[in-house]
């Protein structure tokens, strides 16, 4: 059986979400059409939800419970409830108990300790996130910081007298670190940055000694790639514990604070290892079962509450998604789950690394699949699938729509374009603000590449999400002559208008990256798509959710309106039920085989 889209799209995935000191993980298994809890024990899977959407959650420790994170239809107001443990049956919505039900406004879990769960909420005013700790006993709350932002992470100290917690710093893709006291003697101690605002740095990660002496923190304050430190907690002084000059590092510290999981970007390939926390010395390394990816936009591990093991997430070109404990004495991982048992015999293609040249003799580093059979129609065809963000990176996972195209007998390109992370800040600060086309035109050096490797620069198409929705346009827009095709999955048409219009509490978060409303909407009409429609001489192929909060429908009608004023062929498929993508395994079958026919229409030979 061949490896169409269709086949593709229906294959289930699973994802750890936790794991309990019983042996048992809270997993996410899209099996239903919708990502939806199941508890992974014993060699069982045994279905939790069957809620309409996407649900994840975490274990409450100490009790037979979880609680569940879940919204409607995509529009991202989180809302928490309480699930029972054992379930003889999936539970509905009715069947949850109500923790936090507002859904008017967003509700995230940050943490649950024993009897508490730790969340953030924008109900306040709408914009800035507040974070409350609340009985899950008595649903008595405890609101611990309201001094603005979106707080990113928190962690609370072993002994619940503070609170550390991120949220963005002025520069683009920087957090700065808060210490909150619950228990001040002064106003003035109630919150302390323990990092300076205007550091261009990232802080995620943290984690709390056992002592509250110190924090541990994934950071690359002083340095291009990221690093993991132990951060004082009284002085903010920091000391390295584990760094690379080649890779950029993630590090979590075990519930005991012995031990730590450190996890190195190898170009988009997941290498892990166990080290001492207090010496950062390097134990053992973790036995992965294929050069994939375990990192965002995965669930990131979660250590067991007794610190003997670490649920994990993990996908590669061949492994549509498991579930993975890993064993810390022994740095095995082992698949509680098999998702590449529903492929049979079907070998997915493996992608090619490669750093492509650009105009200013940059590289950028890029996957490649090749089709190992094209036919005569698409031989020559090529597709480059952008990843959204920016701040993102396009990694060794499984992908159902870069299959389906390669099946089809395109070669697909999958690049990390300047403000692509994984590659140090150096990379990932290369398109910030007015340097946002310096992006687009990689584009250009990545189609002036394909006569490299043998592929028609005629026929090349674009396809991207989000932001890669955004420079799916600009690469229509800004090079015309260039692109056959686009397809573009919830994008940005104009800088302008999508902060204008986007939700309110990420206006300010998103402005740090693309520019300011008051001090550069001059660029930001001029790096838009939307203001060059005119330009625009490619067909175009667009799928957007009507409850987006991040990128309005707007977006998508009014270029949609644009490229059609021309007399081009302009397909807009909107899904009434989703938000910012394709949640839902009915609407991707819907449009994805929709869209590849497309593809393959306006890119024939």
């Amino acid at each position: 059986m061949a490896l169409d889209i269709v086949r593709l799209l229906e294959l289930a995935s699973w994802r750890a979400f936790d794991a309990d000191g019983a042996g048992r993980v809270l997993a996410g298994s899209d099996e239903s059409g919708s990502v939806q809890l199941v508890e992974l024990a014993d060699g069982t899977a045994t279905p939790l939800t069957a809620l309409p959407g996407a649900v994840t959650g975490r274990y409450v420790p100490g009790e037979r419970a979880a609680v569940v994170q879940h919204d409607t239809d995509g529009d991202e107001r989180g809302q928490l409830s309480l699930l029972r443990l054992p379930r003889s049956a999936p539970a509905a919505l009715d069947d949850l108990e109500p923790l936090v039900r507002d859904p008017d406004h967003v509700h995230r879990l940050l943490d649950v300790l024993p009897d508490r769960i730790v969340y953030s909420t924008n109900r306040r005013n709408g914009v800035d996130f507040d974070v409350v700790i609340r009985s899950v006993v008595t649903g008595e709350e405890r609101v611990v910081y309201d001094g603005g932002g979106m707080v990113l992470d928190v962690a609370v100290s072993p002994d619940s007298r503070y609170a550390a917690l991120t949220v963005p710093a002025v520069p683009p893709l920087s957090d700065r670190v808060l210490l909150v006291d619950t228990m001040p003697a002064t106003e003035a101690e109630h919150v302390v940055a323990l990092t300076d605002p205007a550091d261009p740095a990232r802080h995620t990660h943290l984690g709390w000694l056992p002592d509250d002496s110190g924090l541990v923190v994934t950071t690359n304050s002083g340095r291009d790639r990221t690093g993991i430190a132990r951060l004082d907690p009284r002085t903010g002084e920091r000391t390295w514990l584990v760094t690379s000059a080649d890779h950029d590092l993630s590090g979590w510290l075990s519930p005991d604070g012995r031990t730590l999981l450190v996890h190195t970007n190898d170009d988009g390939t997941s290498r892990l290892a166990l080290h001492d926390a207090a010496s950062g010395e390097r134990l053992r390394g973790v036995r992965l079962p294929a050069d994939g990816w375990c990192g965002y936009p995965l669930p990131a591990p979660v250590w067991s509450p007794d610190s003997r093991s670490v649920a994990l997430s993990f996908s590669g070109p061949a492994v549509p998604g498991d579930a993975l404990l890993v064993d810390v004495a022994t740095g095995e991982a082992r698949p509680l789950t098999d998702s590449t048992a529903q492929l049979g015999a079907d070998l997915p293609v493996a992608p090619t690394t490669h750093r492509v040249p650009t105009r200013d003799g940059e590289r950028i580093p890029c996957f490649v699949y090749a089709p190992p059979a094209p036919s005569p129609e698409t031989a020559g065809s090529a597709v480059l699938i952008v990843h959204g963000g920016p701040e993102s990176q396009s990694v060794r996972s499984f992908s159902p729509i870069a299959q389906a195209l390669v099946a089809q007998g395109h070669a697909v390109l999958v690049p990390n374009v300047r403000g692509s992370t994984g590659y140090g800040k150096r990379w990932y600060s290369a398109d910030d603000g007015r340097n946002r086309l310096e992006a687009v035109a990689d584009l250009a050096d990545l189609h002036d590449w394909l006569p490299a490797l043998g592929l028609d620069p005629r026929r090349a198409a674009l396809w991207g999400g989000s932001y890669g929705g955004y420079m799916v346009l600009a690469g229509l827009a800004f090079q015309p002559e260039r692109w056959a095709a686009g397809v573009d999955i919830v994008g940005i048409s104009s800088l302008l208008t999508f902060l204008e219009n986007t939700a309110a509490y990420r206006r300010t978060h998103r402005e740090r990256e693309y520019g300011s409303l008051t001090a550069d909407a001059d660029f930001l009409r001029e790096a838009s798509p939307l203001s060059r429609a005119s330009a625009i001489s490619a067909p175009l192929f667009v799928l957007h959710g009507a409850n987006d909060p991040r990128v309005p429908l707007s977006e998508a009608e009014q270029i949609a309106s644009a490229v059609r004023a021309k007399g081009l062929e302009c397909e807009l498929r909107v899904y009434p039920d989703e938000g910012h993508g394709l949640a839902k395994r009915a609407n991707r079958l819907d449009a994805y085989p929709r869209a590849l026919t497309f593809l393959r229409r306006h890119l024939a030979g």
